[in-house]
């Protein structure tokens, strides 16, 4: 990636999921990019928005502040994503700062968004993140129990509830998390219809996978910024 400008990165990867789409015998057009930009400075978010990325995504709240505020991006013309772990008394600034919110991992938590999106007179926009990596330390409701909480977040005043988001295990073969995809896309098709609207799966290594599995967001980071340098 060394001498390649983020517009030809951008270019690349575009490539890459059209190519995907037409392989999973999808449509053009079909997919998301989100930018994520943890640890990734201002100044070269501007560069990604300059070559026309609208969509990013911040893993932490604090550092997104700063970058939300900076005044070099143009306020309300992107598109922020909230994608890291969200704790409960960090919520209320989640549902203010952010578009979208993909790792609602609980019930509980949805509630407490639902609350505070009613208290600012809101409605907040969230996935259901969805533990696919067998590895207990990861956060996420489980495979099997998606369905019964998809009924209890769809009642949840202050909530719209818009579809799953899954990581698979970081594994060697982009190959090898095409069962993790598969089972999140069945879980996925198997929501009621207002709320079949993001899938959200795929990021640097396995982007092109998820899109043949049913991924209409995807979350890519190295291979359009490089290795992440501090902000």
């Amino acid at each position: 990636m060394a001498g390649t400008t983020l517009a030809e990165n951008l270019a690349a990867v575009q490539s890459r999921i059209d190519a995907a789409l037409h392989r999973g015998g999808r449509s053009p057009g079909g997919v998301t990019l989100v930018a994520v930009t943890k640890n990734v400075a201002a100044g070269r978010i501007k560069e990604a928005y300059d070559a026309g990325i609208r969509d990013f995504g911040e893993n932490y709240l604090q550092e997104a502040a700063v970058k939300q505020q900076d005044p070099r991006l143009p306020q309300g013309e992107i598109r922020w994503h909230f994608i890291g772990h969200l704790q409960k008394n960090k919520v209320r600034a989640a549902v203010e700062r952010f578009d979208l919110i993909h790792s609602c991992d609980s019930v509980e938590l949805a509630k407490e968004i639902g609350k505070r999106a009613v208290q600012a007179g809101s409605v907040a926009r969230i996935l259901l993140q969805v533990r696919l990596d067998p590895n207990e330390n990861r956060f996420g409701l489980e495979l099997a129990s998606t369905a019964e909480a998809v009924e209890v977040v769809r009642s949840i005043p202050g909530v719209a509830l818009e579809g799953l988001m899954g990581m698979a295990p970081f594994e060697d073969s982009a190959e090898s998390s095409r069962p993790y995809f598969r089972a999140l896309s069945a879980a996925f098709r198997a929501m009621p219809e207002d709320s079949r609207r993001i899938l959200s799966m795929g990021m640097s290594g396995d982007f092109e996978v998820a899109i043949e599995e049913g991924a209409t967001l995807v979350r890519i980071g190295t291979a359009l910024f490089g290795a992440r340098q501090a902000a």
